[in-house]
């Protein structure tokens, strides 16, 4: 059966035990994927079925060209979807979310959009708009900086406080660089509001940790197969799922959902438990998948189940990441780092090495250069971590080992893949660009470690150069 409210007592799986128009909107998300919705919105769904946080609804907001399939699809089955985690042995636990109450697609009418922003029930303005959603240079009114300073404007005009801005993306300093980007952009556009929010305006980091892959047209017709719902943009999660939140929610801004009571930790400080995640998981996402590609793997889990790429990772972890690492109360890090191990593997999420190589230009700078200038700075090991780069390298070159074209996707393609394919003549090109790496490449440790591992690379390949590393 087609997934809408109509249908929802007949469906036999999890599902929400509210009414749903009796939620109000309390919440406004920018960036409506799934990463959103295997996430925030399944945190927020828990507490309404716990008979909490009815005023704590959210809406739903696009405003990227693509985001117009997601409001077709929200607008069809009244904006639920199911939320399919997948387990290590096979078995798969659907639920129906419903806490997304309404979506818009801002280009449609950003009047309604920056209105709903403005009212004074709204009190979080929350985001998932890719870690290189934060620049400012090229952004519109009629993206999200624009949108919400807009609506930031008119309720400094009205005398309303400000709702508290939330960032979810997988960036140091999430709610940091949330803070500087908006300022940025008020001071641009709108005289006055920066000054406002710097006085009003909370912008707490949070760590978010769920490996979300894209769905797929198998999980579409899994879930139809084995739960008779149609449900045309489903979304599939592992199981784990953690949230770490700084709890800066002033109450003059109408404070917070009870997200303590569905296990989200809230703290004083996010920044051990978010270094922890980005230079753990996200980077050892991306020690794995370079090499993995090059050397023929196409799905996550068959990588990281092959005991060479589990040595490389745990190497990488243990010698290089955890080093750069502040204390985190209350986890046990050798614990985390073999769950890491375990969730990669996990066949059945079925993530794709390609969604893990893309946009590299955002996601390697964030995640992985940050390790190697601390290491550099404390003599601390950096030859898992250089060889990383250099798998990049390689990869960029847009050829795998067999001659087969790589399809490069990053948003500086055009410039690094010419670079990539210089650097058989110059083992130097692709790190020259300081645009990406800064002065690295003026670093003699870390050029001594990348051109070794670039060498390789191009003689023996992948899996031999990875036989060399965990064995020196």
């Amino acid at each position: 059966m087609k997934l809408s409210n109509a249908t929802l007592a007949e469906i036999s799986v999890d599902k929400p035990n509210y009414d749903r128009d009796a939620i109000g909107i309390g919440i406004v998300h920018f960036g409506v994927g799934g990463f959103h919705r295997a996430h925030q919105a399944m945190y927020v769904d828990t507490l309404l079925n716990q008979g909490k946080a009815k005023d704590w609804g959210i809406c739903g907001i696009g405003v990227m060209p693509a985001d117009r399939r997601m409001a077709e699809v929200m607008a069809a089955q009244d904006g639920l979807y199911t939320l399919v985690s997948m387990n290590p042995d096979g078995t798969r636990h659907a639920r129906v979310i419903g806490s997304i109450v309404d979506y818009r697609y801002a280009p449609d009418d950003p009047e309604s959009v920056i209105e709903l922003i403005a009212a004074p029930s709204t009190k979080i303005v929350s985001l998932t708009i890719t870690e290189g959603g934060y620049s400012v240079a090229d952004a519109t009114p009629e993206g999200a900086f624009g949108l919400i300073t807009a609506a930031l404007a008119r309720r400094m005009q009205r005398g309303l406080p400000s709702p508290t801005i939330v960032s979810c993306d997988n960036i140091e300093g999430n709610g940091n660089v949330a803070r500087r980007a908006f300022a940025e952009y008020a001071d641009r556009h709108h005289p006055g509001l920066a000054d406002w929010m710097a006085a009003h305006t909370r912008f707490p980091n949070s760590m978010v940790d769920r490996i979300t892959p894209v769905t797929s047209p198998e999980v579409i017709e899994a879930l139809a197969r084995d739960t008779g719902i149609e449900d045309q943009w489903p979304v599939a999660a592992e199981p784990f799922t953690a949230w770490v939140l700084e709890d800066e929610f002033g109450e003059s801004s109408g404070g917070r959902p009870p997200f303590e009571d569905v296990e989200v930790l809230m703290v004083d400080d996010v920044t051990p438990y978010e270094l922890m995640k980005l230079r753990l998981l996200n980077a050892g996402h991306q020690a794995l998948c370079y090499f993995a590609y090059l050397a023929g793997y196409r799905l996550v889990h068959d990588a990281a189940a092959d005991p060479l790429f589990a040595r490389f990772l745990l190497r990488y972890m243990d010698e290089e990441g955890t080093p750069t690492l502040q204390p985190v109360p209350g986890i046990d890090l050798p614990d985390y780092k073999r769950t890491l191990l375990e969730r990669f593997a996990n066949p059945g999420v079925r993530d794709t090495i390609v969604r893990l190589c893309f946009g590299s230009s955002d996601r390697i700078p964030k995640w992985l250069l940050p390790v190697i200038r601390e290491n550099l700075r404390t003599g601390a090991p950096i030859r898992m971590a250089a060889a990383t780069v250099a798998s990049w390298a390689r990869y960029a070159e847009g050829v795998d080992e067999q001659g087969e074209p790589i399809k490069v996707e990053d948003q500086l393609a055009e410039s690094l893949v010419p670079l990539a394919k210089a650097q058989r003549d110059n083992p130097l090109s692709f790190i020259q660009n300081t645009e990406v790496f800064g002065d690295l490449a003026a670093e003699p440790r870390f050029v001594e470690e990348y051109t070794w591992a670039l060498d390789s690379l191009h003689r023996v390949g992948a899996r031999s150069t990875l036989q060399a590393l965990v064995e020196k």
